[in-house]
Formats: C-alpha cells, sequence, structure tokens
C-alpha cells in the first residue's frame, strides 16, 4: 500500500516513515510544506495520504488545503489528517466530499499503534477514521441545524461512534446495548438523514456526510 506523508517535524515524520514501513507500507515520499505535498499527491497518487494540517510557509492550514485540491484533481484519494488541531471549515470540507475515504486524527490523543495503522488501512479502504473530540467539535458547531434536531440524542452518539468508523458490535459494546438496538439506530439515522437503502458499504461514512453537508 503506496503511502504519502506530510509533516513538518523531521523527527515526527521519521517516525511516521519508519511505522508504516514496519506495517508493510510503501512511503513513496515524504513532504514537509504545502506545495510539495500537492505536488507528491498528484504525481503520485498513493492508496492513502497522512496529513498534517499546518505547513509550511504560513503553519496555518497549508497540509488541509493541499489535501482537498488534491482531492478535486484526484476524486477519491485517501487522505488521513494527523494534526494538533480541529480546523473546522476544512475539516467540513474534506468530510463533505462524497467521494469517501477520510479520516481526522488528533496527535495527542493517539494512544496505540494498532489502532492508528488500521485506520490508516480503513482510510486506504475507502472508510472513515475520525477522533471523538473531532466528531465532537464538528457536531456541536452545527447542533441548531434541522438534521441534528431530527436525532434523538441516543441517535446522536451513534452517529458520532459510526462516524469513528465502529461497526454495528463495537457501538453495540460501547453504550453497552445489544446489536439490535443499535441496528435500530442505525436504520433510523439513515432515514432521517434521507438516505435510501443501499448496499454499499459506504453508507455509514455518508451519514455523517449528509448531517455535515446540511
Amino acid at each position: 500500500m503506496r503511502v504519502v506523508i506530510a509533516e513538518d517535524l523531521a523527527l515526527l515524520r521519521d517516525g511516521l516513515i519508519r511505522l508504516l514501513t514496519a506495517y508493510d507500507f510503501e512511503v513513496v515520499e515524504a513532504v514537509d510544506n504545502g506545495p510539495s505535498l500537492l505536488r507528491a499527491l498528484t504525481s503520485h497518487r498513493p492508496d492513502v495520504a497522512v496529513v498534517d494540517v499546518r505547513l509550511p510557509p504560513t503553519f496555518t492550514d497549508e497540509g488541509l488545503q493541499a489535501a482537498l485540491e488534491a482531492r478535486k484533481r484526484v476524486p477519491g484519494l485517501p487522505v488521513l489528517v494527523l494534526s494538533q488541531h480541529v480546523e473546522q471549515l476544512y475539516a467540513r470540507e474534506l468530510l463533505s466530499d462524497s467521494g469517501g475515504g477520510v479520516g481526522y486524527l488528533l496527535k495527542d490523543r493517539v494512544m496505540d499503534v494498532g489502532q492508528f495503522v488500521d485506520a490508516v488501512r480503513r482510510v486506504a479502504g475507502g472508510g472513515t477514521a475520525l477522533d471523538p473530540d473531532v466528531v465532537s467539535q464538528l457536531l456541536a458547531r452545527h447542533a441548531r441545524e434541522e438534521p441534528l434536531q431530527a436525532l434523538t440524542p441516543r441517535e446522536r452518539e451513534v452517529l458520532g461512534l459510526m462516524a469513528e468508523g465502529r461497526s454495528n458490535a463495537a457501538i453495540a459494546g460501547k453504550l453497552f446495548v445489544t446489536d439490535k438496538a443499535i441496528s435500530k439506530h442505525t436504520n433510523n439515522i439513515f432515514a432521517k438523514l434521507g438516505l435510501p437503502p443501499s448496499e454499499d458499504d459506504n453508507r455509514r461514512v455518508l451519514a455523517v456526510i449528509a448531517y455535515l453537508n446540511a
């Protein structure tokens, strides 16, 4: 699996290269600034990109903007953001792209190497991997919008766990309820967000996207 990494801190960039290489990823390029990231993504068209938000030259949102531009040029390009900050405007734009294959993790909350590697693989496969804090901030910002008002508190909780990439069984275990109860909640969420029945595995991702895009 081919990966492009964008991280301006040399030690962390080298650590990501070594970590992903140890788990059989091929790091085709590792860059430290926004313009180089855009070039690397459009030229290599990797299976997944691991991107920091704040890169030179301005250290604001170069990484995320480069990733968004790359997804316009290469539709569906999987991007996993790994950052210390939640940039709500661009995060929402990234997650609202119906191409799928997106993730947003906070650096200081990544405590398990295995879970991080699993998140990279999940995003590469077209799924989603969102830190709970990211979900909370994005949902809280739009708490007064119509789609969220239609959901019950439990459905909002289930939606947040769905956004993290959890299966129904994993959500049931987290909330100490049955799989059947979670299945009912997810079906209610799909109905309230106007998502018709589908065999597409990314329907769970689209549930979050439908809300964020409202």
